[in-house]
């Protein structure tokens, strides 16, 4: 079986949700959700980036509920920012359930490419821990107290404004010019971020702060879930221009496998078979070349294809790839190699 290393996974959520069930839900699972150790065990992913992410406060008019149930066109406002004192609680409570499901000795949180190669070696998930939107790093003194609890790869921005930056929001058709870029306080962050050698993930970036991140970046551009917009014209999709800026940089895209960003009109419907994933994956690839595509699944964040509705199906996918005509070696590339040498580049171990 060839393993899979995946980048970007939202299962801390379900964790936190479980309460005193959470070492059940992760050694045996619920039956619910895309990912538990079983699963992983039974579609060989061998590791990924596990995000903690603060969710928007819920009301009356919550735009994420709403783009849950509408098909396009649509253009859904920006929520407003979260405050740090809100969203460090959260940020905590996942940083702690993953450092839980170490603690069952099934599970290493990672941080160099050789920790990642021992714990694959050993039958254990590799864990790289991320933050998706940096609300709850609310200066630089805090960035290097999450770098010091373990902390190797961040995305500025979810679908939001922070301190830093503005996140693209959800809509279609659209381009990701959604905005200004990177505030100051950005620009730092991403300088201090290079400093500590921690990944800079440009998934959920506007384009002008994708723009300012390429400038000012010494590290290999990465996103770590996104589509290619040319397949798929969502906000949250890569232009080419900015698929070859990552090119040029000997970065990475990792592919998403949500159905709203996979389909080319955008529509949240059920998806059978590989072919859409494939087209997506064809123009990376012609864009990137072998070494610069990934997986991105955004399992327990999005809505999946109906072929690959948990991790379990991850071998389907290995399998579509080898008939598509993708030679084993470059499938390695695009399931776990590129990942890894990438983390070897940005991280320097």
């Amino acid at each position: 079986m060839i393993p899979v290393f995946d980048g970007h996974n939202d299962f801390l959520q379900r964790m936190v949700a479980a309460g005193p069930g959470r070492d059940r839900l992760w050694l045996e699972g619920d039956g619910s959700g895309h990912l538990d150790l079983p699963r992983m065990r039974a579609g060989g992913f061998a590791g990924g980036f596990f995000a903690i992410w603060t969710p928007s406060p819920p009301g009356p008019d919550d735009a994420l509920a709403a783009m849950l149930k509408k098909n396009p066109p649509f253009a859904l406002p920006l929520p407003p920012e979260v405050p740090a004192v809100e969203a460090l609680p959260h940020a905590l409570a996942q940083a702690g359930q993953l450092m839980a499901m170490a603690r069952t000795g099934t599970l290493a949180i990672c941080r160099s490419a050789a920790e990642i190669r021992a714990a694959m070696a050993a039958g254990r998930i590799a864990a790289i821990l991320h933050v998706e939107g940096a609300e709850p790093i609310p200066d630089l003194d805090a960035l290097h107290l999450w770098h010091a609890m373990g902390l190797r790869s961040l995305g500025p921005v979810w679908s939001r404004p922070t301190r830093y930056g503005h996140g693209v929001p959800f809509a279609f058709p659209s381009p990701p010019d959604t905005g200004p870029g990177l505030t100051d306080a950005g620009k730092e962050l991403v300088k201090e971020c290079n400093r500590l050698r921690i990944m800079l993930d440009l998934s959920h970036l506007n384009e002008k702060g994708f723009d300012d991140v390429a400038r000012l970046s010494d590290a290999p551009l990465v996103a770590s879930h996104s589509c290619a917009h040319a397949v798929a014209p969502s906000s949250r999709n890569l232009t080419d221009r900015q698929l070859r800026v990552i090119a040029g940089s000997g970065g990475l895209v990792g592919l998403n496998f949500a159905v709203g960003f996979l389909h080319p009109e955008g529509r949240r419907e059920p998806m059978r078979g590989f072919e859409i994933m494939l087209r997506h994956l064809d123009h990376l690839l012609s864009l990137l070349g072998e070494d610069g595509v990934a997986l991105g699944s955004d399992f327990d964040g999005a809505d999946m294809p109906e072929d690959l509705a948990d991790a379990a199906a991850l071998p389907d996918l290995i399998e579509a790839m080898l008939a598509h005509g993708y030679g084993r070696a470059l499938v390695e590339k695009i399931a776990w190699r590129n990942w890894l040498s990438v983390l070897e580049r940005t991280w320097g171990a």
